[in-house]
C-alpha cells in the first residue's frame, strides 16, 4: 500500500481563501482551461513559475479543487523543507518536497502533480528577465511521465512579473557576499530572491489582474514508455515547453485587448456596472410612462 502525504481538509481551504481575498480583489485573478484536465486525475501540470513565486499558483490549485474535487500536490524547492514552520505550513496546505521518490509515491497513488521545471531559477528573477523559461536540460518530469503514463498539461501565468521591477539580482556584485555566505549554509546561491520594486519607490506590488490558463493535454506515450528513454523524454519536454511558451505569449497578447488589466480602471468600470444596474433597478421601480 502507498504511504499518502498530509492532505488539507475543509477548514484548510476555507483558510486559504480567506487569506487570499484580499489579494484576490487586487488581482481579479482569471484562470481558465479547467476542461482540459484529464477526468481520473492522472496528470502533471507543468508551468512557468513568475517572480517570488507565490503569488498566483495558489489561485490554480484552489480553482481545480473548486472544479474537480481534486487537489493537486505541488512539488516544492528542497529548500523551502528546510525551514522551521515554513515547511509546517506548506505540508498542511498540500505542498510535499519535490524529491524523485516523493513524486513517484504521489504518481504511485495516481494523485496529479504540479511541476515547475524551472524550479526556484525561476523565481529568483533576473534584472531583464520577463516570464523567462529557464528549464535548462532538465528532464526529470518527462521521465517520471514516461514511467507511470502520465498526462502532461502545460499551463501558464502572466501579470506577477508586471507588479515589479527587479532593482537587483543574484549576479549582481552587490550580493556576493550574500552568495558566499549561502554556499556555507548549503543553500544554492542561484536561488536567492531578487531586490524589487513595485509601487513608486517601494516593495509593494503594482496591482496588476493575474491570468493564468490550462492547455490541452500532451500525451507522454506518444514519446516513449520508460524511465531510461532519455531521448523520448527530452522531446517530450521540448514540446511542453514550446506549448507554455506559446500560452505565454497568448496571455500576453489577450492582456493588451483587456480595458481591465489594471486596477484604476477595474474598478471605476466596475463602478459604472453598478451605476447602470442601480439606475436600471430604479427605473423597473417606476410606474409606466413616468419617464
Amino acid at each position: 500500500m502507498t504511504e499518502s502525504f498530509e492532505a488539507p481538509g475543509a477548514a484548510e481551504f476555507a483558510a486559504a481563501k480567506a487569506l487570499l481575498a484580499p489579494w484576490r480583489a487586487l488581482t481579479d485573478p482569471r484562470v481558465d482551461g479547467y476542461g482540459h484536465l484529464p477526468a481520473d486525475g492522472r496528470y502533471l501540470l507543468v508551468g512557468n513559475h513568475t517572480t517570488l513565486g507565490v503569488f498566483d499558483v495558489p489561485f490554480v490549485v484552489l480553482g481545480i479543487h473548486d472544479e474537480t474535487g481534486l487537489l493537486v500536490r505541488s512539488l516544492g524547492e528542497r529548500q523551502h523543507f528546510r525551514v522551521p514552520l515554513w515547511r509546517n505550513l506548506l505540508a498542511r496546505f498540500g505542498t510535499v518536497d519535490g524529491s524523485r521518490e516523493n513524486t513517484r509515491r504521489l504518481m504511485r497513488a495516481g494523485e496529479p502533480v504540479l511541476v515547475f521545471p524551472g524550479g526556484g531559477r525561476e523565481v529568483a528573477r533576473r534584472r531583464g528577465d520577463y516570464y523567462p523559461l529557464v528549464w535548462r536540460e532538465r528532464i526529470g518530469f518527462a521521465r517520471l511521465a514516461l514511467e507511470f503514463g502520465y498526462a502532461v498539461v502545460p499551463f501558464a501565468m502572466i501579470g506577477v512579473d508586471d507588479m515589479w521591477d527587479v532593482v537587483a539580482d543574484a549576479d549582481d556584485a552587490v550580493y556576493a557576499p550574500i552568495r558566499a555566505l549561502a554556499s556555507r549554509v548549503d543553500v544554492d546561491p542561484e536561488l536567492l530572491f531578487p531586490l524589487v520594486r513595485g509601487l513608486g519607490p517601494t516593495p509593494l506590488p503594482r496591482p496588476q489582474r493575474i491570468y493564468a490558463r490550462l492547455f490541452e493535454p500532451i500525451e507522454a506515450s506518444r514519446f516513449g514508455s520508460g524511465w531510461d528513454d532519455a531521448d523520448g523524454a527530452a522531446a517530450l519536454r521540448d514540446a511542453v515547453r514550446a506549448a507554455v511558451a506559446a500560452g505565454i505569449e497568448e496571455l500576453l497578447s489577450e492582456r493588451e485587448a483587456d480595458p481591465s488589466r489594471r486596477l484604476v480602471p477595474r474598478i471605476a468600470g466596475e463602478a459604472a456596472r453598478l451605476t447602470r444596474a442601480q439606475a436600471e433597478a430604479v427605473r423597473r421601480l417606476l410606474p409606466a410612462g413616468s419617464g
